[in-house]
């Protein structure tokens, strides 16, 4: 399960309070695909949202930018908003690869998609941060933010995911700049779930 939580992004008209949202979808609509949901079923559902390229899909289920940006177009040609999840490995972070990563990710999994206009939502999930208990630091989560507004010119809500919690999650707003967050594991429990939530409101 993940919460989306998107607040104050003054750049589009498409951000609601709540709404549904699914943690993955096909790039087909139909067709002999079995167990996979494709983007139509979603909107018909009452999807408004869905996330694409986890650092799950990506690694256990090989998901390459090429087909993650044919379902970045499959949603957003069913009006659902795409939030496309980047971000690197433990070993690309050492390596110092974080940006080369993260660009050549943005620009794939984007590629032939009007940013100017199309509704989406781009989420930077360092992958060693998902689940670990060891988020990103604001400090560095703002560096690469800067980053990603600069390749984007800031068309894109941005939102930090990657063990996001209660004592970190208005960080990510306040000091790193990011317009939101993608809550994995703190979504979980509604105590802690209903604080972030009042925490970034404030």
């Amino acid at each position: 399960m993940s919460a989306i939580l998107l607040f104050g992004t003054g750049k589009r008209d498409f951000e609601k309070r709540g709404g549904v949202g699914a943690q993955d979808c096909h790039w087909e609509n139909k067709g002999a695909f079995t167990g996979e949901i494709s983007p139509n079923q979603l909107k018909s559902a009452g999807c408004e949202y869905v996330i694409i390229g986890h650092s799950e899909r990506r690694q256990k289920f090989g998901e390459t930018d090429e087909i993650i940006n044919k379902k970045v177009k499959a949603a957003l040609a069913a009006g659902l908003v795409p939030i496309l999840c980047v971000g690197e490995t433990r070993e690309e972070r050492i390596d110092g690869k974080i940006t080369d990563i993260v660009e050549a990710q943005i620009r794939e999994g984007l590629k032939d998609v009007d940013i100017a206009t199309a509704p989406v939502i781009i989420a930077y999930e360092p992958v060693w941060a998902i689940g670990t208990g060891q988020a990103c630091s604001a400090e560095e989560a703002k560096v690469v933010r800067q980053f990603i507004v600069n390749i984007t010119n800031e068309k894109i809500p941005l939102l930090y995911g990657g063990s996001a919690n209660l004592k970190n999650a208005a960080s990510y707003l306040q000091e790193s700049g990011f317009n939101g967050l993608l809550a994995g594991g703190a979504s979980l429990d509604p105590k802690e779930f209903a604080a972030i939530v009042a925490a970034v409101q404030q």
